[in-house]
């Protein structure tokens, strides 16, 4: 029973965090959208605008065998970009990037969770600011947010050196527009997805937010401000990136 409870059942729309969030609520629910504003779905969208597939990957040095076995490009760090490699995390870079049919995009964050809920084979769309309007209405042209057909809504955070989960307040933020757009669901929404979506309402300019939380400081400071304003620019997108077969791409 315990554990049950922790699938916030008998709601239409559920929020969770990280990894281990959406591993609980892709057990019970109808589609997962993933959340993760700096920079991963964002990166995403612009990519799969642009008519490029992405390929998630977790974080690591497998990522470039896996691009040559797919067939793909596989980006690299944001500093680690060259004229010959201009593919990266970063969503302005890929905005400008040569087109690519295929591009392995890895990070720690939400291209793990994406990676991991693919596997399960449910389907799992990417959020960010630009594009979370076009998700919730997306989603609710295809029947979820009923209690028989959920949506599980995981803001990706970041992580602490040791490892370990730190919530952001840009991925609460992102999550909370998706679940905005989803109020009306008639399964309405869980105590933990309303307690979300709350705090979009008490933030009067998203952006100035994003900017100065811990995530869009760090950006900003380490050269890649134009990142940040990339992700802060609201409502912009009809895209939804929908993972297929391991691959996003439009739905």
């Amino acid at each position: 029973m315990a554990a049950a409870v922790h699938t916030q059942p008998g709601s239409g729309a559920r929020f969770d965090w990280g990894l281990t969030g959406a591993a609980e609520l892709g057990r019970v629910c109808a589609v997962l959208v993933v959340v993760d504003v700096l920079s991963f779905t964002t990166a995403v969208e612009v990519a799969v605008a642009r008519g490029i597939r992405v390929h998630p990957f977790p974080w690591g040095e497998q990522a470039a065998a896996y691009a040559r076995r797919v067939g793909a490009v596989a980006a690299v760090g944001r500093r680690e970009t060259s004229p010959e490699r201009p593919w990266s995390l970063s969503p302005a870079a890929l905005s400008t990037a040569p087109h690519v049919t295929d591009l392995v995009l890895p990070s720690p964050n939400g291209s793990a969770i994406s990676a991991a809920a693919s596997a399960t084979g449910l389907p799992v769309v990417a959020a960010c600011l630009r594009n979370a309007g076009a998700v919730g209405r997306w989603l609710r042209r295809q029947g979820y947010g009923s209690r028989d057909a959920p949506v599980g809504v995981i803001a990706a955070g970041e992580r602490w050196p040791d490892g370990s989960l730190r919530p952001s307040v840009e991925d609460q933020l992102g999550a909370a527009s998706v679940l905005d757009a989803l109020s009306g669901v008639p399964g309405g929404l869980s105590v933990e997805a309303a307690t979300a979506l709350a705090a979009l309402a008490s933030i009067p300019d998203v952006p100035a937010a994003v900017r100065g939380s811990v995530s869009g400081r760090e950006l900003i400071e380490g050269g890649f401000a134009e990142d940040v304003e990339v992700a802060v620019r609201a409502g912009v997108s009809n895209v939804v990136p929908l993972l297929r077969n391991g691959v996003f791409a439009a739905a």
